[in-house]
């Protein structure tokens, strides 16, 4: 009995020195222009949806459906994320053509649950280009995206226009999370902004309009009212 434990112990050692051995060589090419081999993508792949699922398991779902939450939602994502996952109207990047894996298309259906789909965009994924936005945006603006993606796939070029404006990718600034720190107008604080879309919390949609304010280059600050964006306006 004893025999056969030594064997598959020995076999496991033996492959992790050979591991190692084209590690420390450089064998393994981690050019983002040389693909993967089959079975590493697939072996890969495996690995990320199962971390995903596991930690996502246990996220809680707000109501996405409420428009506020979406409109917010839509700016976020025209500065964040429409460069790597495209937009309606945008079929390619120079930035999403240089990235290995190649980033999902967002305009085409989720392919992850909405529970998945923060846990992402939260934590990021190693190795992928994907950054933790969680660094530097709060739970409650990571939801409006999520809330966004949802409606994405149904948008023309012209209702997504309608619903971001104008690109705010240029002045988008590393820790501008204008939607759960310091720049909301009025009373309310930052724990009542994210019970405004916790489960059971009151929704943002039950709140007074919100001015919301976007830093601008030269000290500027453009001011927008939560609720004065809508599909078509």
């Amino acid at each position: 009995m004893k025999r056969f434990v030594v064997l598959p112990l020995g076999i496991a050692a033996a492959i992790l020195v050979v591991l190692g051995a084209c590690a420390y060589f450089g064998a393994f090419n981690v050019a983002a222009d040389a693909p993967h081999w089959g079975l590493t993508s697939r072996a890969l792949a495996l690995a990320r949806s199962r971390a995903i699922a596991v930690r996502a398991a246990d996220v809680a779902v707000p109501d996405l459906a409420d428009i506020d939450l979406i409109a917010i939602g839509a700016r976020h994502y025209s500065a964040m994320c429409s460069g790597c996952h495209l937009a309606p109207g945008i079929t390619n990047s120079e930035l999403r053509t240089g990235l290995y894996p190649a980033p999902p298309d967002f305009t085409a259906r989720p392919s992850l649950r909405p529970a998945e789909s923060f846990w992402v965009i939260k934590h990021g994924i190693k190795m992928s280009a994907m950054p933790a936005w969680g660094s530097t945006h709060g739970d409650e603006t990571i939801w409006a995206i999520v809330a966004f993606l949802q409606q994405l796939p149904t948008l023309d070029a012209k209702g997504y226009s309608a619903l971001t404006g104008p690109s705010d990718s240029a002045n988008h600034h590393f820790g501008a999370d204008d939607h759960d720190h310091n720049h909301h107008a009025g009373s309310h604080d930052e724990a009542a902004n994210r019970a405004a879309v916790a489960p059971g919390g009151t929704t943002m949609d039950q709140r007074p309009a919100v001015e919301h304010v976007h830093p601008r280059a030269g000290g500027k600050e453009h001011r927008a009212a939560a609720g004065g964006v809508r599909p078509g306006a």
